[in-house]
């Protein structure tokens, strides 16, 4: 069996990678990083380890690496005789990768079992996204090559810090790991994952984790920021700081278990359990690195916005997420091109313009004006021009 995965970064590597080993796959990693893919072909395995109670080394082997800038063809060839295929790049970066792809179908033969899809990103529906693309790109030859592959969303769940200058191909990662894939699109004929496990409704899986893990990861980090702690365990250790969090998280669980019948006791131990592994002090994860990329987590769909709109039009409390949000504003990395963004529209925009084209949210909307008091109060404290 063989498996191409997109994206030989850490969580390609140290999660996605894993499993697919795990599940007796040849792993066959394609990324347009030369120097990454030119490691992975001149090794023989590399080493996950696993850092914190419990956690152990894994050694992965089998696996070959290609240059998708490089050398698309063999991308194609790959895909046409792969299994499956799975992405860690990126929601922004399917569009890229859905040439290869449909390359690779295009190659397959008409009666090889159907090409299995499955993009494991932080978003909710990428896999749907990734399919729309490469329908996109086929245009009118899609209906012959429909029936050559299957698309199932994902929800993965896996805390991977920045890793060490000097660790080569090596993934340090945390022992706990989630990857819940919805079945009804194999009929039947699932993809052999050790570990992972296939659910009739994907919906519940994927929002608990991006509003619970992806919601207080990055709430988190922009508290402790603000509070000039540099490491996330720290920043928890922070008692303003972890009661913010906690805050921000016992609002999500109220429209979690409103939208979608999850018991009060059911998330507050998922709650219980993802604090402490944001605790672990074994994983050295800065607020920087989990922080980075603060316009895509103020957009309208994602961690802080989309589940307190939802809150707030089914009369639901969203005051710690719009806290969250606020913390945010102050988020400022130079070495971060979005951070840099956010810094400057503060500055160019006033906070109704800032708070509808980072939002996404009308100004009918009930969160809006929270969201826009919050923008009005960070502004009134910058130096320098503030828009009136």
């Amino acid at each position: 069996m063989k498996a191409v995965h997109f994206g030989a970064g850490n969580i390609g590597r140290g999660f996605v990678g894993l499993l697919l080993h795990g599940g007796g796959y040849e792993v066959v990693f394609s990324d347009v990083a030369a120097p990454l893919v030119d490691a992975l072909a001149a090794a023989d395995a590399y080493t996950v380890h696993e850092a914190g109670p419990g956690g152990t080394d894994r050694v992965v082997t089998g696996f070959r690496a290609v240059n998708s800038a490089d050398d698309p063809q063999a991308v194609a060839d790959e895909v046409a005789s792969a299994n499956v295929v799975t992405t860690a790049v990126g929601p922004t970066v399917l569009k890229f990768i859905a040439p290869h792809i449909l390359a690779g179908i295009g190659l397959r033969a008409p009666d090889a079992p159907p090409l299995q899809v499955m993009a494991c990103e932080n978003a909710i529906g990428a896999t749907d996204q990734l399919r729309a693309e490469i329908v996109s790109l086929a245009g009118a030859s899609w209906d012959a090559l429909e029936g050559r592959v299957v698309f199932a969303n994902t929800a993965v769940d896996r805390i991977v810090p920045g890793q060490p200058a000097d660790g080569g191909i090596d993934v340090t990662v945390e022992p706990f790991f989630e990857w819940a894939i919805e079945s009804a699109p194999f009929h039947g004929e699932l993809p052999h994952i050790p570990g992972a496990h296939f659910v009739d409704d994907l919906a519940p899986y994927i929002e608990r984790k991006l509003f619970t893990v992806n919601t207080g990861h990055a709430a988190t980090a922009y508290h402790g920021a603000r509070a000039g702690i540099e490491r996330i365990s720290d920043a928890l250790a922070d008692p303003a700081v972890s009661a913010a969090v906690t805050g921000a998280l016992e609002e999500t669980s109220a429209l979690l278990a409103a939208k979608h019948g999850f018991s009060a006791e059911e998330l507050g131990a998922y709650r219980a359990t993802i604090l402490e592994r944001f605790r672990n002090p074994a994983l050295p994860d800065t607020v920087q690195r989990v922080g980075r990329q603060p316009l895509r987590k103020l957009s309208r769909h994602e961690r802080f916005v989309g589940p307190a709109a939802e809150a707030v039009e089914r009369g639901l409390g969203a005051s710690a997420l719009v806290a969250a949000m606020a913390a945010a504003l102050a988020f400022d990395d130079p070495a971060d091109e979005q951070a840099v963004q956010l810094q400057a529209l503060l500055v160019e925009l006033d906070a109704d313009a800032f708070t509808a084209q980072v939002t996404g949210l009308e100004a009918s909307h009930p969160l809006f004006p929270a969201i826009r008091d919050a923008v009005a109060a960070h502004q009134s404290g910058l130096t320098g021009p503030v828009p009136a």
